[in-house]
């Protein structure tokens, strides 16, 4: 009652209200959330204008950078096509030819934060061999860029060249493949690779950069993109994992390890320290050397040497002696005698040569004269 006196809702109209709420919630349209993460097509973020920032900066900002003595003659021509595209976004540029560098900085009418952060990305790609033309869109909204530094990823530069060649491809094929499935611009220079472009692209760019590197050849890479952008054009795949589609690639390590030519076996554990060596006298001691006279030991010193000697003196003589021993001679041939098996028919051999004798050079034999005859004669009576 005291609450009810004082003004305060009730417990069934606090009820009544909680019902009421519950049924909006139900009967609001359920929003997918896949459509809430997804930036509808054809959408641009506003640009940056001076009504966002009227007062402009508080402070001056500037940033340097050197470049190389072969990038002075092409910077020497296109700075004033620089100045100019700073200009536009009320951005400094200073050219130092003595000393390498360049410098830009922010004046009082600069308006956009940015605009010096862009400033300083685009003479870093001019720096990097980046022509003009592909380096100015950086100052764009939507185009970001990447210095990849890939010097230090291989140990061995011939490696490092080879690695580096593979990601140009043959007359830059892999290069073109790779822009054109990303959407950015790509120069290979030296130890470094720039790249410009939307940032989704950049990400990809960077990671075939890097395995590529790792020797990780950039076809694979190359292929998961190509599968990539095919599966982005089905807004049913959106919202689910592309693993299955994507290709699985397994190392194979096919070069073995050289075994070494000498291989060290451990030998096996032993508390006990190795046995001493013998010392020089203990040596004598066992063949009695010790206990001789020096004279003695002068006498048995000599005989050795002798021994050696004549064993010397041996083994030329032996050398020597060679050349004078006689080769060992084959034994003789015995040549064996003519067969008398088979007996000439000398007869039968006469016989040929009377025949021979009787017929003319180039006469037919006598039977087929006589065929010839009797053909001859029965040709005649026809005619007649």
């Amino acid at each position: 009652m005291a609450a009810a006196e004082a003004g305060g809702p009730g417990p069934e109209l606090q009820q009544k209200e909680k019902q009421k709420n519950k049924n909006k919630k139900k009967a609001a349209p359920a929003v997918d959330e896949s459509e809430l993460l997804t930036v509808p097509d054809g959408w641009k973020e506003p640009a940056f204008t001076r009504e966002d920032n009227p007062k402009g900066l508080l402070e001056e900002s500037s940033f340097a950078t050197l470049f190389p003595k072969y990038r002075e003659a092409y910077l020497k021509e296109c700075w004033p096509l620089v100045q100019k595209a700073l200009g536009e976004h009320y951005v400094n540029a200073a050219l130092d030819l003595i000393e390498g560098s360049m410098t830009v900085t922010t004046t009082k009418k600069t308006f956009d934060p940015y605009a010096i952060i862009r400033a300083r990305d685009l003479i870093k790609l001019l720096a990097r061999s980046v022509p003009f033309e592909q380096a100015v869109r950086i100052l764009q909204d939507d185009v970001a860029c990447d210095i990849i530094k890939i010097g230090s990823l291989v140990r061995k530069r011939e490696t490092f060249i080879k690695r580096r060649a593979r990601l140009l491809g043959p007359k830059g094929s892999t290069l073109k493949a790779l822009e054109l499935l990303t959407n950015c611009y790509i120069l290979v220079q030296g130890n470094t690779v720039s790249a410009l472009g939307p940032f989704s692209g950049l990400k990809e760019v960077r990671k075939v950069v890097l395995d590529t590197m790792k020797n990780i050849h950039p076809i694979y890479n190359i292929k998961t993109l190509m599968i990539k952008r095919e599966l982005a054009k089905d807004p049913e795949l959106r919202t689910q994992s592309w693993e299955r589609f994507l290709p699985k690639f397994k190392r194979k390590n096919l070069k073995k390890r050289k075994e070494p030519k000498k291989k060290n076996t451990k030998k096996e554990y032993t508390p006990f320290p190795p046995p001493q060596p013998e010392s020089q006298i203990d040596k004598e001691l066992a063949s009695g050397e010790y206990f001789l006279k020096e004279r003695q030991r002068k006498r048995k010193k000599m005989e050795e040497i002798k021994a050696k000697q004549a064993d010397a003196v041996k083994k030329r003589q032996e050398e020597r002696n060679k050349a004078f021993i006689p080769p060992k001679e084959r034994p003789a041939v015995k040549t064996k005698k003519a067969s008398t098996e088979k007996k000439i028919d000398i007869e039968a051999i006469k016989e040929k040569v009377k025949n021979a004798k009787k017929k003319k050079l180039g006469a037919l034999p006598e039977e087929e004269v006589k065929l010839k005859m009797a053909a001859d004669e029965k040709k005649k009576k026809k005619k007649k």
